[in-house]
């Protein structure tokens, strides 16, 4: 049994096994159970494609899913974030999927001996979306080499842009940001925003997170959109197989005019659908 806490602890062999194994899934082609296995689901923060996905992902496997509430636990009573996985760890769970607000939160869980699955740790990083991310591309263009990305908009907050950019250089694709100075941060090298919408294969846009008190009190949401955000005139302007990528939830008419979410280049309920193969992929690593 193996814990997954980031893409960036796997081998690019082990990385591409997984690939395989999603679109051995997706195919129909892979034969594997959890049949007699529980999962349990521990969210301490809000999602909706991530913890449904894996819950999907779960039940397609034959596993049994626990889903976790926060905000009718014992974590209103003052237990600590350790006491609540310690205990389903108690249970006798074989596996515990984790989200929560504090980065590298698995640090605290060096005494737990049950198999832990990072689904996103603060501003850190999210490997189930950075696997559903490179399976979509790959779909795509059938390589990662030359790839050129680009990560625009709110890059200090995001746990997404930070876990792609070390994973899809090291497989061959050259990653760009960009957005507002106020969220960039030293992920990866600055380009203008229209010179990396017209120049780039993959154009991944990001929300503001304002749950993590990001902010841009200069700019209203339209003036954002005219601004960083990705219009029908900037879509007409990028490269012909080009392809529009979004880790999702998506604030329409602020990083993403309404008419570009479902236009022909979006590939973002793609990826939503890709995530429930890509987890499918990384239970069976865990558990195999």
């Amino acid at each position: 049994m193996k814990n997954l806490l980031s893409l960036n602890d796997l081998t690019n062999d082990e990385i591409f096994k997984m690939l395989d194994d999603a679109i051995k899934f997706r195919n129909g082609e892979l034969d594997f159970s959890l049949k007699g296995k529980v999962i349990a689901n521990c969210f301490f923060e809000s999602s909706t494609r991530t913890q449904y996905s894996f819950n999907t992902a779960e039940l397609r496997l034959d596993a049994k899913v626990i889903t976790f509430n926060p905000q009718s636990s014992s974590l209103n009573k003052g237990e600590t974030f350790y006491d609540t996985i310690k205990t389903f760890e108690s249970f006798g769970v074989d596996g515990i999927v984790i989200r929560d607000k504090k980065t590298r939160y698995y640090d605290e869980l060096k005494n737990i001996k049950t198999v832990i699955i990072n689904a996103g740790d603060g501003t850190g990083d999210h490997p189930s979306q950075n696997l559903l991310d490179l399976l979509t591309i790959y779909d795509e263009f059938k390589t990662f080499d030359g790839v050129k990305v680009l990560i625009a908009g709110d890059i200090k907050h995001s746990r997404v842009a930070h876990g792609n950019v070390k994973i899809m250089e090291r497989l061959g694709m050259k990653c760009y940001i960009s957005g507002p100075k106020e969220f960039m941060d030293n992920t990866a090298e600055y380009i203008d925003f229209d010179e990396g919408v017209k120049s780039c294969d993959v154009v991944m846009m990001l929300r503001i997170q304002r749950e993590r008190d990001a902010h841009l009190e200069t700019l209203t949401d339209s003036q954002y959109l005219e601004k960083y955000g990705l219009n029908l005139e900037r879509v007409n302007k990028m490269k012909p197989n080009a392809i529009i990528m979004h880790p999702a939830p998506f604030n329409r008419n602020v990083e993403l005019a309404d008419e570009v979410i479902e236009c022909s280049k979006s590939r973002i309920f793609k990826q939503i659908e890709n995530g429930v193969f890509a987890r499918m992929a990384i239970l069976k690593r865990s558990f195999e």
